[in-house]
């Protein structure tokens, strides 16, 4: 994963890890963009039970980054 922002490489790697255990040491912020990579809601933080709330807590950067992960970079986390 070289010559990517490191916040695309810790969503990358924060999503891995909710796909495969359903937990992360991640921050509210990276737990928060990963389940918005994975589309699942239920990933998000316990304090988060609605998802427009969750993606407002967000800046706009980490939304960016969360679509560019969608768009360029899945197949770096459904290949696990």
């Amino acid at each position: 994963m070289k010559n990517k922002p490191w916040e695309i490489e810790k969503i990358i790697e924060v999503a891995r890890q909710l796909k495969a255990t359903g937990s992360t040491p991640g921050s509210t912020g990276e737990r928060i963009a990963a389940a918005f990579v994975l589309n699942r809601m239920d990933y998000l933080p316990d304090c988060y039970s609605d998802a427009v709330e969750a993606w407002d807590r967000l800046d706009l950067e980490w939304q960016q980054y969360v679509r560019i992960v969608k768009e360029d970079y899945m197949y770096l986390i459904e290949a696990e």
